[in-house]
């Protein structure tokens, strides 16, 4: 899976969790500060990714911006 098929899922999730635009939501745009997304908001949205990719994400930390999350997902799915 390319990171721009990535992208599109995360930003997805992201508005199925949150409700915030899909065209607000960039790479470089930071979760919590750009996005105001909450720590509930956060939590649900790894549980989605985690389910909708089969992967676990144990620690967020270092995952500030949407494009950390991408990175972080492409990661995984390169490595099982």
């Amino acid at each position: 899976m390319t990171k721009d098929e990535i992208f599109e899922k995360v930003k997805t999730i992201i508005v199925q969790q949150t409700g915030i635009s899909k065209e607000k939501i960039f790479l470089n745009s930071n979760i919590k500060n750009d996005l105001n997304v909450d720590s509930l908001d956060i939590f649900e949205v790894i549980n989605e990714l985690e389910d909708q990719f089969k992967i676990r994400i144990e620690d967020e930390t270092g995952i500030e911006t949407v494009g950390d999350l991408v990175n972080f997902v492409h990661h995984q799915l390169s490595i099982n």
